[in-house]
C-alpha cells in the first residue's frame, strides 16, 4: 500500500504560549503513530517561525492566513480568541485535504492531548463499525457531569473519511461554527462542541461513538479506571484539560476546576507528561525560543516547577509534597 495513503493524518492549532503542549503531542505521536503526519495550524507568526526553527520530523504548517475565508473573516471581530478558535477547528481537517489529497482521512486533535498508545486503537473501533465519522463521549464522573451544558461529546479526538458521508458532516459543522461558536451556552449551543449532540440522529449512518471510553481519559474521567493495575496500557490518550504554563515554567494542573488528581493518575499520565513538557522546554530554550507564558499566582491550588528533568509537587501556598520526580 502506498504510504501516503496508509498513514494517518493528524491536524491540531495553537499559538505560542501551547508551543510546550504542541511538542509534547507531538513526541507522543512519534512514540506510538508512525507513520503519521501532524498538520499544525498556526494561530500567530510567532509559532510558525518557532516551529520552523525546531525543525521537528512528521510536522507540516499551515498559516493562519492560509485558511481565513471570507466567511471566517466576516465573524472573527466579533468573537474572543477562544471563540475563534473554535469556529476554525471544523475547517482544519478540510484544509488538510485539500493540501494532501492523498489523506482519506483526518483527525483532529486538542494540542493539549497526549498518547500512550497507539490512536489507531480508536480509529481501529471506528473502521470496524464502517462509518466515517468518529466521536468520543465525555464519560464524565457524576460530580463533573457538565454534559447538560457542555454537551455529551468532547472535541477532542475527531477522525473524519474523505468520503461524500464524512464531508457532509464537516460541512453541517462548518456551517453551524459560522452561525454561532461562542463560549456560552444559548438554546443548546456551548462553543464548536454541543453541536456535536446532534450528529447521531442528524447522521446515524455517518457518526460512530466511541465504545471504549477507557480508551480516552481526562480529569473529568480518569478516576473511574483509577483500580485499573494496566491503567497506563487500558488508556489510549489523556486530554490535559485546563493544564497551564505560566513564567519560570510553572504548572498548574487543572486551572479554575476542582478535580480531584489521586497518586496513581499523576504516576501513569501526568509525571511522563510533564518529562515531555521538560524537553519541549529543552528544545525551547536551546532555540532561542520565547515563550510569553502569563505570571503565576500562587493561590492556584497545583503546579509544579520544571527544572531539567527534576520535578517538584507544590500545593497551596508553595507546601511542598513529599515527593520528587
Amino acid at each position: 500500500m502506498d504510504l501516503m495513503v496508509s498513514m494517518e493524518h493528524f491536524c491540531t492549532l495553537f499559538d505560542i504560549g501551547f508551543l510546550p503542549q504542541g511538542q509534547a503531542l507531538h513526541a507522543s505521536l512519534q512514540r506510538h503513530a508512525r507513520p503519521f503526519v501532524l498538520w499544525v495550524l498556526c494561530l500567530d507568526q510567532a509559532v510558525e517561525e518557532a516551529l520552523k526553527r525546531l525543525e521537528l520530523e512528521d510536522i507540516r504548517l499551515i498559516s493562519l492566513s492560509s485558511i481565513e475565508t471570507s466567511a471566517l473573516w466576516a465573524v472573527k471581530s466579533g468573537r474572543s480568541r477562544a471563540e475563534y478558535c473554535w469556529t476554525l477547528t471544523p475547517f482544519l481537517p478540510s484544509a488538510v485535504m485539500e493540501l494532501e489529497p492523498l489523506a482519506q482521512r483526518v483527525t483532529y486533535v486538542d494540542a493539549d492531548c497526549w498518547f500512550l498508545n497507539d490512536p489507531r486503537l480508536i480509529l481501529e473501533e471506528m473502521d470496524r463499525a464502517q462509518k466515517d465519522v468518529l466521536i468520543t463521549p465525555h464519560g464524565y464522573l457524576t460530580e463533573h457531569d457538565r454534559s447538560r451544558t457542555n454537551g455529551n461529546f468532547c472535541v477532542q479526538f475527531v477522525p473524519f473519511r474523505k468520503t461524500a458521508a464524512g464531508l457532509a458532516v464537516l460541512s453541517w459543522w462548518q456551517e453551524r461554527c459560522l452561525e454561532w461558536c461562542f463560549d456560552r451556552n444559548d438554546d443548546g449551543r456551548f462553543g464548536d462542541q454541543k453541536y456535536l449532540d446532534q450528529w447521531p440522529e442528524l447522521f446515524p449512518h455517518a457518526v460512530h461513538i466511541l465504545g471504549k471510553t477507557s480508551l480516552t481519559l481526562a480529569p473529568w474521567n480518569a478516576r473511574r479506571y483509577q483500580d485499573d493495575q494496566d491503567l497506563g496500557r487500558a488508556a489510549c490518550m489523556y486530554h490535559f484539560h485546563n493544564l497551564r504554563i505560566f513564567q519560570g515554567w510553572l504548572v498548574c494542573f487543572c486551572l479554575g476546576w476542582d478535580y480531584y488528581l489521586p497518586d496513581n493518575i499523576l504516576k501513569v499520565f501526568y509525571q511522563p507528561y510533564l518529562k515531555d513538557l521538560g524537553q519541549a522546554k529543552h528544545r525551547t530554550l536551546k532555540a532561542g525560543i520565547k515563550c510569553p507564558f502569563p505570571s503565576a499566582d500562587k493561590e492556584w491550588n497545583i503546579f509544579i516547577r520544571l527544572k531539567d528533568t527534576l520535578f517538584r509537587l507544590f500545593k497551596n501556598k508553595g507546601r511542598v509534597w513529599r515527593r520528587v520526580w
